[in-house]
């Protein structure tokens, strides 16, 4: 049987099996599903925190989720199948599954030049550009995630940032970030920098960490994370936090919803609590020197 959408709900009997397999990867010591009918009841969502809010139902033909508590977080068996293998494209998405659930489906030979009659679906994450100091809400220009690692690996910010990391007192180190340091809004371009004057989100999510006493470890668990691929990463002006930018589809879920989900998956995977203002789309993100700044070779070959 040649792999196609239809042969693999045909195997998975309806898919049940392709959801019982990835909550197995996250929930591998208790049961995942029970199924009664048509409905398997409620069940935890690694998508949400672990809570016992995933709803799983036969469709017709086809295994569908939604969570009782995040109303936008709903579709089918191959949507799940895309949150937990990061993977978008159908295609390999499909093959993916084939791969991992072992359902030996005939995988048809590929012409290696078949991608030239593709679409070109290459990604880019735009982001807006300000100059300090943070009470200036317009933007000066707009930047893409290799030209926000230029400066920051540069010596653009260097002397700010060992000024900064020199000054004692809280209060004034506060009002020196904000007064001193150009920033960007990862999350997206704006026409003013205010939740409400969007103009478009760039699926990017950044991740506050704060005060840490583990750094160098946790970079290392962040950019070996098995659920969220690292886009960029970095330390933090203060020199004891970081900042992570991950990827993120808000086609379907809001910017806050998915901040929400992230951040439990954190608590619950490294047991750490992030800095909540992470949930506003319009967050500013100050730009420090750090030259040993991470970015996906996805950017840089841009």
């Amino acid at each position: 049987m040649e792999i196609s959408r239809e042969a693999i709900l045909d195997t998975t009997h309806y898919g049940l099996k392709i959801y019982a397999y990835v909550l197995r990867q996250y929930y591998s010591d208790s049961t995942v599903l029970s199924v009664k009918g048509r409905d398997c009841g409620i069940t935890r969502n690694p998508f949400n925190g672990g809570k016992e809010t995933l709803r799983i139902h036969i469709d017709g033909v086809i295994a569908t989720h939604r969570d009782t508590e995040l109303k936008t977080f709903n579709g089918d068996v191959f949507d799940f199948a895309q949150y937990h293998f990061r993977i978008t494209d159908d295609e390999e998405l499909l093959l993916k599954i084939n791969q991992e659930l072992h359902l030996n489906l005939e995988v048809k030979e590929k012409d290696e030049l078949d991608w030239l009659n593709g679409p070109d679906d290459i990604w880019y994450g735009y982001c807006s550009f300000f100059k300090a100091p943070v009470r200036n809400v317009f933007p000066s220009e707009t930047l893409r995630l290799h030209q926000v690692f230029t400066l920051i690996t540069s010596d653009k910010y260097k002397k700010i940032t060992e000024d900064l990391r020199a000054i004692t007192d809280v209060k004034e180190a506060r009002k020196f970030k904000a007064n001193r340091f150009d920033y960007v809004t990862f999350s997206g371009t704006f026409e003013k920098r205010n939740d409400n004057n969007l103009l478009q989100h760039s699926n990017l999510l950044t991740i506050d960490f704060d005060h840490l006493d583990n750094l160098k470890e946790l970079k290392t668990q962040l950019l070996n994370d098995e659920y969220f691929e690292t886009e960029m990463l970095f330390t933090s002006p203060s020199g004891d936090g970081l900042k992570w930018i991950i990827r993120i589809d808000v086609s379907d879920v809001t910017h806050s919803e998915y901040f929400t989900a992230v951040a439990n998956y954190i608590k619950h995977t490294y047991n750490i609590e992030v800095d909540q203002s992470g949930k506003d789309v319009s967050r500013a993100c100050f730009l420090p020197y750090d030259p040993t700044a991470f970015l996906h070779k996805r950017h840089q070959a841009l």
